[in-house]
């Protein structure tokens, strides 16, 4: 078995892809207690990234949006 892709390096949709996996098979399959812990380890990793994809998406949607404000709401924008 490879070594997965380390989870700095995933974008946002691999990530949450490979955690519906892990999720999937700690669900519906036989668990394999050797398996368990790492597969338990990794999709916290994934959640920390996924999270902190989101929050950083965020942070970035919010600044352009404070930057679409329009001029004619600005009182000082008419020159009065």
């Amino acid at each position: 078995m490879s070594e997965p892709t380390p989870v700095a390096e995933l974008g946002y949709p691999e990530a949450l892809a490979e955690l519906e996996s892990i999720l999937d098979r700690l669900e519906h399959d036989e668990p394999d207690v050797d398996r368990v812990a790492t597969d338990v380890t990794r999709a916290a990793e994934l959640v920390q990234h996924c999270r902190g994809r989101i929050s950083a998406a965020r942070v970035k949607v919010e600044e352009v949006v404070g930057g679409l404000t329009p001029e004619a709401a600005d009182p000082e924008a008419d020159g009065s």
